[in-house]
């Protein structure tokens, strides 16, 4: 199984649950984890790209369990951890999600606790899946469809998942060279898009490949309301330099998805980083750019979403402590 595995919309968030004594002697946190959690501001929301990693035992599950075991019925202990207050669901990248594990998930969670899905790539991706490694690139006939996604994703998620639903991710990727798209012409096309989703349909755009992130897609955004994923990863800009480009106060939430190291690849991230249960390469400047950026959205009241992967620093629950510990410390003084 890979790593990151298997309105109607609240954008304002929910309040968070109190410390509870009782609770906290049967946790596994220590009681400096759930005084931190109180401290953070009620519209920011800080969760992991997945949660069936076996490594976090000790951090946030009580006891050692298997990938496929975390997959499957992890997500009640992983909501309960006081830092968490939304997940990733990058499944769902790999083929859209069916009633049966919707209402799994959905009855592992509290009320009021959003998840982040990764549109599938069968619409979000130009080419067929597969293709272009080695072989021709085939076109997607099925690249950003408003009739695919409103059929696969938005209508299951209403029918089975309504309560949980948070910003969807629409991770368009890098293509080979032959492929690669014409910045104006993705900007129409993504216009057609969104503009046929229902307005209540909370929508994020993450590009892999800089030549995207122009006038044109910006202005695209403000027309419909979605907003650019500021992403932390290997091609991308530094998340400073993609605020100066598309201003976060324009968008109606922030979304921020901390992934690669620029300049680094997945697979050896991935393999030097295992069990992830420490940090491995810590990012001074990561960290004070997303505390910066999380503390002037805490400010503006937009509802903030932070999702981290093991694969920034080493350990994704690590990484979010350490930010949020610097977060509140600025905001207190």
């Amino acid at each position: 199984m890979p790593d990151d595995q298997l309105s109607l919309f609240p954008l304002a968030p929910a309040a968070r649950a109190a410390a509870d004594p009782a609770r906290e002697l049967e946790s596994p946190w220590p009681a400096e984890i759930y005084a931190l959690g109180a401290r953070l501001p009620q519209n920011v929301r800080f969760g992991t790209s997945s949660w069936s990693f076996p490594g976090w035992a000790g951090l946030i599950y009580r006891r050692p369990r298997s990938q496929s075991e975390l997959a499957r019925d992890g997500l009640r202990e992983y909501a309960r951890y006081p830092l968490f207050g939304t997940v990733g669901i990058d499944r769902s990248y790999y083929a859209p999600l069916g009633g049966e594990d919707l209402r799994r998930y959905h009855d592992q969670l509290p009320a009021g606790f959003p998840c982040c899905a990764k549109v599938p790539s069968m619409l979000a991706s130009p080419v067929i899946a597969g293709s272009g490694h080695g072989r021709p690139a085939v076109p997607n006939p099925d690249f950003l469809s408003p009739d695919g996604f409103l059929e696969e994703v938005w209508q299951p998620w209403q029918l089975h998942f309504r309560d949980h639903v948070g910003p969807f991710v629409l991770e368009v990727p890098p293509l080979p060279p032959e492929a690669r798209l014409d910045p104006n012409a993705f900007a129409d096309r993504l216009e057609h898009f969104l503009a046929a989703l229902p307005r209540e349909c909370p929508m994020s755009v993450e590009l892999r490949d800089r030549r995207l992130l122009t006038p044109a897609y910006a202005a695209v955004l403000q027309r419909t309301g979605a907003a650019h994923v500021l992403n932390y990863w290997s091609a991308m800009p530094r998340l400073a330099e993609q605020a100066r480009i598309l201003d976060p106060a324009t968008m109606p939430f922030v979304v921020l998805r901390l992934l690669l190291r620029p300049g680094t690849r997945y697979d050896e991230r991935r393999d030097t980083f295992r069990p992830f249960n420490r940090v491995v390469e810590q990012d001074d400047d990561l960290r004070r750019d997303v505390a910066r950026l999380i503390s002037d959205a805490a400010g503006r009241q937009q509802p903030v979403y932070v999702l981290v992967n093991n694969k920034a620093e080493g350990s994704a629950p690590l990484t979010i402590r350490a930010i949020a510990e610097q977060l509140v410390d600025a905001l207190e003084r």
